[in-house]
Order: structure tokens, then C-alpha cells, then sequence
């Protein structure tokens, strides 16, 4: 009921951002005849291909319900076989900088996501280790470096007590935060599909933050990363 896309309408691999706008920018940059399949709530999807293999892109929006609502139907409706979330993120770790590329090889969070699959203890959602290693393995031979680790997804974007909030996040190694992984990787896991998380650092304490224009085109690094997935 969110996507206008008919069956046959999205490829098998699905980039994406929470941008929509930068759904856009990557389908018309980087993609052969893009085709659009949706535009309810403004959410772009696109389908093209790159180096002759089809491949779409689309918006999720932001925080889990929306990810998660956008994940489930591709996986559940439409036969999406893999799906990576090429995002922003806050840093965490001191050595963490400005525009590191981080993956997420697993998703801390504070969220109650997980109590809709009514499991018997603490599940820890993870990355598909298959879309892991090709990442990394991408980024090695495209001369990207990438940080690789724990990042932490959040419920809350303006936390009442941020520096606290974040110091017990720093004391366990979290990377980086933002807001979405840890319900994609759940979704990924009960439909029995692969996922991955892949951030681009965009803010940090103390340093200027880039701005929306910056975040929607100048992430390249990491979509060339996530298009060698395909």
C-alpha cells in the first residue's frame, strides 16, 4: 500500500538511502535508463541498471517504522533478494572522522522493533556476511577505505542527554549511530534475505555538520561501493 511499483517493476537488488532525493541523484548519475515505479509520498524508487545488471534504488525515509514498512513489502511483495541501506551517520568513536565510510557488521538499539517478533530473549540483528565481505573486498580494490563494526540504531534524534547517551555507546566500540539498521537487518532475517548497512559519516561533535545538498550528492564513495554489489 506505500509503492505504486507492479511485480517485475524492481530488480532483485534494491540500493537505499533515506533520502529520496538521493534515490534520485544516484538513479540518474550511475544508472542506465532509470525508470521510475514510485512516487507515493515522494518516496523515488528506480529501477536501471549499471555494467549491464539491474538493479534499483529508493528511498526508505527515516527511523525504523519507515524503513521497516518500505524493507518489508520489497522483501515480502515484490521478491527483493538483497537490500543495502547506503545512509548518514553521526560519528561516535573519537578516531571516527568526517565522511568515514563505516559498515555496519551489526546494529545495536534502543528500540522496541524486535518485540514485534515475539522472541524469547535479546536478538542482535547482523549483517549479511555474504554482502559484508563483498564490500569490504569492493572498497579494497576500488581504494576506499571503510571502517567496519558495530554502529548504533536510535529511536530518538534529539536525545535530552546526548553526551551521556553516547558515552555508554563509546565504552563498547559503537562505530557510529543513526537510525535504521537494526530494523532492516531484522526484516532481512525473517524473510530469509540478505541485508547491509553502509553510512557515510555526517556529522560529529565539534565539527560542522554537512548539509542536506552535501549529504544527497556527494556520498559517491559509498555508492560506488554498494553498486560493485550488485
Amino acid at each position: 500500500m506505500h509503492n505504486a511499483a507492479k511485480p517485475g517493476d524492481i530488480a532483485k537488488t534494491v540500493l537505499m538511502p533515506g533520502d529520496p532525493l538521493r534515490a534520485k541523484f544516484i538513479a540518474e548519475k550511475f544508472l542506465v535508463e532509470p525508470v521510475p515505479f514510485n512516487t507515493v509520498r515522494n518516496m523515488f524508487g528506480y529501477t536501471g541498471t549499471y555494467k549491464g545488471k539491474p538493479v534499483s534504488v529508493m528511498g526508505h525515509g527515516m527511523g525504523m517504522p519507515s524503513v521497516g514498512i518500505y524493507t518489508y513489502e520489497l522483501f515480502n511483495f515484490y521478491g527483493v533478494d538483497q537490500i543495502i541501506r547506503i545512509g548518514s551517520s553521526g560519528a561516535i568513536q573519537p578516531d571516527v572522522m568526517m565522511r568515514d565510510i563505516v559498515i555496519g557488521m551489526g546494529a545495536c538499539t534502543d528500540s522496541a522493533y524486535a518485540k514485534s517478533f515475539e522472541l524469547p530473549g535479546t536478538y542482535c540483528p547482523t549483517a549479511s556476511f555474504e554482502l559484508l565481505t563483498k564490500a569490504v573486498d569492493a572498497a579494497e580494490a576500488q581504494g576506499i577505505p571503510v571502517r567496519v563494526g558495530n554502529i548504533i540504531s536510535g529511536d530518538v534524534f534529539y536525545c535530552d542527554n546526548a553526551e551521556k547517551h553516547d558515552k555508554g555507546w563509546v565504552k563498547m566500540g559503537v562505530l557510529a549511530s543513526e537510525m535504521e539498521a537494526a530494523a532492516l537487518y531484522m526484516n532481512a532475517a525473517r524473510a530469509g534475505k540478505h541485508a547491509l548497512c553502509m553510512v557515510t559519516i555526517s556529522d560529529k561533535p565539534g565539527e560542522r555538520p554537512t548539509t542536506a545538498e552535501e549529504r544527497e550528492k556527494t556520498f559517491t564513495g559509498m555508492m560506488e561501493v554498494a553498486l560493485a554489489l550488485i
